[in-house]
């Protein structure tokens, strides 16, 4: 039988279950402030992931054409935050 360290098995386990993109939204979430600043956390109503994608949810019009012109550096800050290549696309609602 294999042997696997605690990390390993919940690691294996999160990344077939379904609640893996919760736990890295919330993840997310507690890093946004520090990823996008303060004015954006701030008006920032929601943070999913869904697949590869991170979804926005935000009802500031300009805040959602800030966003969409920022999508390359938010994939890239996202991904540096959590230490792995999680995110592929941003969607802004």
């Amino acid at each position: 039988m294999a042997e696997y360290s605690i990390k390993s098995a919940i690691q294996q386990y999160l990344d077939k279950s379904r609640i893996k993109g919760d736990i890295q939204a919330m993840q997310i979430e507690d890093a946004w402030e520090e990823i996008m600043g303060k004015t954006i956390a701030r008006y920032t109503d929601k943070l999913q992931i869904i697949g590869e994608s991170l979804i926005i949810t935000t009802h500031v019009a300009p805040l959602k054409q800030e966003l969409i012109y920022q999508k390359d550096k938010i994939i890239q800050r996202v991904n540096e935050a959590l230490g792995q290549r999680v995110v592929r696309e941003v969607v802004i609602q």
